[in-house]
């Protein structure tokens, strides 16, 4: 079910599904709700799984002025607030990462647990030539689905791109009513590239899995384990064979990882 809600300011879409424990899932750069739809799908039957539009994709407007992963952060502090959720796992992946990582920090009276998928904590020099050359990607390439076949080799493994799930994703995407335009997106990719907690990991409280892909080549394994050792009690896992977003890559595998880890984090007995 989708609905509008006002938060921090602003008017957020959301998408939420099922019943039981609350699931926070935070999408990345330019990607909508509909980027955890195997997610909203495949772990509906046991929790209830929020998806939502961040500031400047899909239906949620991006207003004027400066922005900043923080302010990303206030924006899921608020929603939850307004769907009258105390507390919540949590579960980002690369932007929407590094807003959890701040989600965590700055309300971590609202996050139950912590899911880091393709995460970083400070770019280094590679990622950040590589988002300066997306940032000029999206006006330079002579029509969006240039954009979408060029920015894809960064996010998705080469059985993907021999197998046509890649195709099917820049169809799909091409096919959206609510494009996110080339301003946006620059927009949001620029606090991205800043993201910075490197100094202040070491204040999250929640219980914490890092998961990095072993062929990611945007937030390689290396980032993440960066990640992992400055929060405390964190665990760090390498998803074999997975590039940057194996949530839609390999659905049902990330989607028993995270249950798994949710159920003991609540206490529960795992299934034999």
């Amino acid at each position: 079910m989708g609905e509008y809600v006002e938060a921090n300011g602003t008017t957020i879409w959301t998408e939420s599904r099922g019943q039981g424990p609350d699931v926070l899932l935070i999408a990345g750069l330019s990607d909508p709700a509909e980027a955890w739809q195997e997610q909203l799908d495949g772990l509906s039957g046991r929790y209830r799984v929020i998806a939502f539009d961040n500031r400047g994709s899909g239906r949620t407007p991006l207003p004027d002025g400066p922005l900043s992963v923080a302010m990303m952060a206030d924006d899921a502090a608020e929603l939850l607030r307004g769907l009258r959720v105390d507390r919540a796992h949590v579960a980002g992946f690369s932007g929407g990462s590094a807003i959890a990582q701040e989600l965590a920090l700055r309300h971590p009276e609202a996050v139950r647990s912590l899911v880091l998928m393709s995460t970083w904590a400070r770019a280094d020099a590679y990622f950040t030539t590589m988002a300066r050359f997306w940032h000029w990607l999206v006006t330079e390439a002579p029509n969006e689905r240039a954009v979408l076949e060029a920015f894809f080799l960064w996010m998705y493994t080469p059985r993907a791109h021999a197998d046509g799930t890649v195709q099917r994703i820049i169809d799909e995407t091409l096919a959206f009513p609510y494009p996110q335009s080339a301003d946006a997106f620059q927009r949001q990719l620029e606090p991205f590239m800043r993201h910075d907690t490197l100094d202040r990991l070491s204040g999250i409280t929640a219980p914490t899995l890092v998961l990095a892909g072993e062929r990611d080549i945007t937030t390689p394994p290396r980032l993440g384990r960066v990640v992992a050792d400055a929060i405390p009690g964190a665990r760090f896992e390498v998803m074999a064979e997975e590039a940057h977003q194996p949530f839609q890559e390999s659905p049902d595998l990330f989607n028993l990882r995270v249950d798994a880890f949710w159920r003991e984090v609540d206490g529960e007995t795992l299934p034999s």
